[in-house]
């Protein structure tokens, strides 16, 4: 756009977003941004960043970061959760929702697929190599995340030590995560209360970076966007019907089921999983992992590890993880349905009480973002969460690691502890070899993930090819 044609400030308080940025524009943008939408939340986060603030300039620099910095306060997945916010700033609920909804879709389709072929091929040689190459490389992606949050927030020796308890109290001594979540946020804000310059690690609200222009004009300013909050009875409204949406399928099911059938127990669970997904999907997942697969017995220790491989290698937020759980949930114990479509509707009631808490985050919460603005308290709450988060994700990585390297793994538990000991002699070398060198690939030449699942996976065929699988 020259300069000629690029809007000017006061043009932009004037028109206002919908008169610059066409519904039909943002629908093909946001299209596009689900379809890119591949190496978690940061790298999808990146796109979004390059299509509406660098090329296209429709949020302002400011206004990105401050959506960003919101949506990091809340449970569920932040880049989904940007996304709803983008939209609802240009076009109002509509817009959100067509954002939020898009950002989903091609995610659901390919991990619905995947997890058709998973249930219905699992014994096909050819599927099995594929997930054996991916499960050590998905470890290692584990545990990049664990250093790459860690880098982030474990600044002082109070974040570490609110890290190590944390692992110590979700591996060990099995502590329910969203109590742990619970308590790290308590203490964030006590501590920063009284020792402010220990627990304000993660700040609210960022500058501009050098050689940015303020003044440069988009369709979303910072003055543009600060909206006045919705009358009380609007806000009761959204809160009324998302409610509805939420938990209204969830109680027709049980009316038409039973209230202990897998679809509805499947719905709960994941409503209550979605309200406790602080620190992004690699943090809820050890939560879910531990329910799925020693409560539940939905799936097996390496089968999670396989959902895992396939939310990485699609387009759309890791968490999609969960539709995968639920699919598999239901397809082991259909009843009155056929296993597919068990599994069908088990996938649909997991996305849906997953994403549906989203929107209502957003509708409700982002007209009174405002209020939040270098909020310090809820700043070292949010500190104290992530570094809790890095604990819990170490939990993931060790839990994973043990039982993708090892053909064995016995279980000590006494008194409330519990011990996982591995049996040396049934350690596979070629998954410790792949984990290694993904690993390596990763952390030293930074190659993207997309890569090295894929070339993991291949790795994994060839050793079956060779006659070792």
């Amino acid at each position: 756009m020259s300069d000629l044609s690029r809007p000017t400030e006061a043009s932009v308080h004037k028109m206002g977003a919908d008169d610059i940025v066409t519904f039909r524009d943002a629908f093909w943008v946001w299209v596009k941004v689900a379809l890119y939408s591949f190496g978690g939340p940061a790298g999808q986060i990146a796109v979004m960043h390059r299509l509406l603030v660098e090329e296209r300039r429709w949020v302002s620099e400011n206004r990105f970061l401050h959506a960003l910095n919101y949506t990091m306060l809340l449970p569920g997945p932040e880049a989904q959760q940007l996304t709803v916010y983008i939209g609802w700033l240009l076009h109002g609920y509509r817009g959100g929702l067509v954002a939020g909804t898009l950002f989903v879709l091609p995610g659901f389709v390919s991990i619905l697929a995947l997890s058709v072929l998973y249930a219905g091929f699992q014994d096909v040689t050819v599927v099995a190599a594929i997930f054996y190459g991916l499960k050590p490389a998905v470890m290692a992606v584990v545990v990049e995340a664990v250093i790459r949050i860690g880098r982030r927030v474990l600044k002082n020796w109070v974040m570490v030590g609110l890290a190590a308890l944390a692992f110590v109290a979700i591996f060990f001594f099995e502590i329910p995560f969203p109590l742990l979540i619970a308590f790290a946020a308590l203490i964030g804000f006590i501590g920063g209360k009284i020792w402010p310059s220990l627990f304000y690690v993660i700040q609210g609200h960022k500058t501009p970076a050098a050689g940015d222009d303020p003044h440069e004009a988009t369709a979303i300013t910072d003055m543009a966007a600060q909206r006045k909050p919705p009358p009380m009875r609007e806000s009761a409204l959204i809160l009324v019907v998302c409610l509805l949406l939420w938990f209204g399928p969830l109680l027709i099911l049980a009316a038409l089921l039973r209230p202990d059938h897998i679809l509805v127990v499947e719905g709960f669970f994941f409503s209550q999983a979605a309200v406790v997904t602080f620190g992004g999907a690699y943090a809820v997942l050890a939560y879910i992992a531990q329910q799925a697969v020693e409560v539940y017995g939905w799936l097996q220790p390496g089968e999670m590890l396989d959902g895992l491989g396939m939310a990485e290698t699609t387009p759309g937020p890791l968490i999609q993880v969960v539709q995968f759980v639920g699919f598999m949930g239901a397809y082991r114990q259909p009843a009155p349905f056929n296993p597919m479509l068990a599994g069908v509707l088990g996938s649909i009631v997991t996305t849906w009480v997953t994403f549906v808490p989203c929107f209502l985050w957003i509708f409700l919460g982002a007209p009174y973002i405002e209020s939040l603005r270098g909020n310090r308290s809820l700043s070292t709450a949010l500190s104290a969460i992530t570094a809790t988060v890095v604990g819990v994700i170490l939990n993931l990585a060790v839990w994973f690691s043990i039982h993708v390297l090892f053909g064995q793994v016995n279980e000590v538990r006494q008194m409330g502890f519990r011990l996982l000991i591995p049996v040396w002699e049934t350690l596979d070398w070629m998954a410790l070899v792949i984990a290694v060198a993904a690993l390596v690939a990763i952390l030293r030449f930074h190659v993207s993930m997309f890569k090295v699942l894929a070339a993991s996976a291949v790795a994994g065929i060839l050793y079956f090819l060779l006659g070792n699988g």
